[in-house]
């Protein structure tokens, strides 16, 4: 395979690119053409919110070219799709991909993760057939010895299967770690559970297998709602994911959001409301220097500490009165 590379000043740089994925490239790229100078210059903003500028002012825009693609004619039908009437005076070039099965590298990232000696997270290509085998590509044996097979293979171990598709969850953030870590640790016995922002569904579905009672699973993004219910149904447990217009009347006794700290702030009235009396909020994808801002936000409501921090980030949990 091929990419396209080539120099597009800021005002030009997202018109051209969105035309460029619209006359056929698989993918499109924007990166600093001062990379690596004394003109780079960072793009940033707040956690949740959107940098200032969108761009820099020397832009290199790289297309993913599908194979046979002529590179001359994939510019001009773009520079016409986005209004662009000249080439922008620049020279193009191409470079060559190295073939590679990329699904493999990327799964070659993720291995079994342990919360705990009790709870691991297993991505799905991990496959563990029993208790009794160690299946091809697993991570050695513990301790324990070969024969024993690996630690998350132990009587006992709960194991969530996962595939996290499109949606936000692997298991492998901080802030997963500690909602599942208070999940383990504190979660009463079949407590109704609301998952609000779910992504992949590891929280909820981790609930469940946790003793967790009826659980609801909500998501913005419908791709991360199907993602749920296809890693619920991997994992043989029974919940509801929905958009947030389905999300029914009540209360639940543990309301767990795994966000970020701007929607968690304006999110507050309504899920301190889904908090039934006597019931927990946990709250995590929250900086530790957001902690206060944060719980000052559910203060009206719920009394807000940090129940525990990890690499810089904390888990908030409050009880309602």
């Amino acid at each position: 395979m091929r990419e396209l590379v080539i120099h597009c000043r800021e005002a030009q740089v997202e018109a051209f690119s969105d035309a460029l994925l619209e006359v056929g490239a698989l993918s499109v790229s924007v990166e600093d053409a001062d990379e690596g100078t004394a003109g780079e210059r960072p793009l940033f903003g707040e956690p949740g919110s959107e940098p200032d500028v969108q761009a820099w002012d020397r832009n290199r825009v790289v297309a993913l070219l599908p194979d046979g693609a002529d590179p001359a004619q994939l510019i001009e039908a773009a520079l016409a799709d986005c209004g662009l009437d000249a080439p922008m005076g620049q020279a193009w070039s191409l470079r060559e991909v190295p073939d590679a099965d990329w699904v493999r590298l990327t799964q070659s990232q993720f291995g079994p993760i342990e919360i705990s000696e009790k709870l691991w997270i297993i991505p799905s290509w991990h496959k563990v057939a029993d208790p009794g085998a160690v299946p091809d590509g697993l991570p050695p044996a513990d301790e324990a010895g070969p024969e024993a097979g690996p630690a998350y293979m132990a009587p006992g171990v709960v194991r969530i299967e996962l595939d996290p598709g499109l949606a936000f969850g692997t298991g492998s953030h901080p802030t997963t770690h500690l909602c599942l870590a208070w999940l383990e640790a504190e979660m009463p016995a079949d407590a109704t559970l609301l998952d609000y922002g779910c992504g992949s569904g590891i929280l909820a579905i981790a609930a469940r297998k946790l003793g967790a009672g009826a659980t609801l699973a909500v998501d913005i993004d419908p791709q991360a709602v199907q993602s749920t219910v296809d890693n619920a149904s991997a994992n043989r447990v029974e919940l509801s994911a929905m958009l947030p217009g389905g999300l029914p009347e009540g209360g639940f006794q543990v309301v767990v959001a795994n966000i970020l700290s701007n929607p968690l702030k304006v999110l507050a009235p309504m899920l301190a409301g889904r908090v039934a009396p006597g019931g927990h909020l946990v709250l995590s994808g929250v900086l530790e220097r957001q902690a206060q801002e944060v719980a000052a936000a559910y203060a009206p409501w719920i009394a807000m500490s940090v129940w525990r921090a990890r690499e810089g980030w904390v888990c908030l949990h409050g009880r309602r009165n």
